[in-house]
């Protein structure tokens, strides 16, 4: 991570860049990534920056809560597109399940905004996504959606860095991606199986655990949680009830990476 100095130079020229276009929409997903941006198009554009997030299956209801709680807390402008149903070619789920989605939840957010007469749409992405097998970037450059963040070279690390300096809730907030980022390539998507994930990742968020996914491999639950809450499960009776509650989402099945959640544990294949 560079200096503060160099650090804040990337600020003011984010903020250049972003103000050099006027107006802008920000997909926006609560995540910490998407939230520093939406604060920073914000400060830069005042009225003209609008955050819009994509209301569909395979986003769950505590990000949605995030996203709007810190959308009205820095007084952006907040617009909700509704997808109720998951597309075929998503649902189908190939490797490159994320080029499809991006590219239907891209092109809603772009209506969004040319309904408003904004022509600029931002994402998130950082230099750091760069390293993972990512095909929605793709999608991205096909419809012509900006990376602010990835052009203004700024790390996961510097966003969180500055994030806390300006006191944003998400600084510190773990990664989570879609719903749909919990069901191995190949196997069907559908609502049923989006909504076992989502219930059984709130069984471990209320049992304190921070940073997991809960993989659902047909009618079992693979539990990935950070390496270092690993130590948590090592407790009989723990383990008992956290099973317990985990299959009465719906599994059949709890079991346990071994390892720990690691970023991009389903792309191993």
């Amino acid at each position: 991570m560079e200096t503060t100095q160099a650090i804040d130079k990337k600020y003011q020229n984010l903020l250049r860049l972003i103000a050099s276009k006027g107006s802008a929409a920000v997909a926006f997903s609560g995540g910490v990534d998407s939230s520093f941006l939406c604060y920073a198009a914000h400060e830069a554009l005042g009225k003209a920056a609008v955050a819009v997030t994509v209301v569909s299956p395979m986003l769950s209801r505590k990000e949605f809560e995030d996203a709007s709680r810190f959308a009205r807390n820095i007084g952006i402008e907040h617009i909700f597109a509704e997808e109720k149903e998951i597309e075929p070619e998503v649902a189908e789920n190939p490797r490159d399940r994320c080029y499809f989605c991006k590219k239907l939840e891209f092109a809603r957010v772009a209506e969004c905004a040319k309904q408003r007469g904004i022509n600029t749409v931002f994402d998130g992405s950082n230099v750091d996504d760069l390293a993972d097998y990512r095909p929605g970037m793709r999608a991205l450059g096909e419809l012509g959606i900006e990376s602010p963040l990835k052009d203004s070279f700024f790390t996961k690390a510097e966003i969180r860095e500055l994030s806390k300096r300006f006191a944003l809730p998400s600084w510190d907030k773990p990664a989570f991606a879609c719903l749909a980022s919990r069901i191995p390539y190949g196997e069907k998507i559908d609502k049923e199986k989006l909504e076992r994930v989502e219930k059984a990742e709130e069984v471990l968020r209320q049992r304190g655990f921070r940073q997991f996914r809960v993989r659902c491999h047909g009618n079992i639950a693979r539990v990935e949680v950070a390496p270092e809450e690993r130590a948590r499960f090592f407790n009989e009776a723990a383990l008992d009830s956290i099973s317990g509650d985990i299959k009465a989402c719906g599994f059949l099945y709890a079991a346990l990476e071994m390892e720990g959640y690691a970023l991009g544990n389903m792309n191993r294949g």
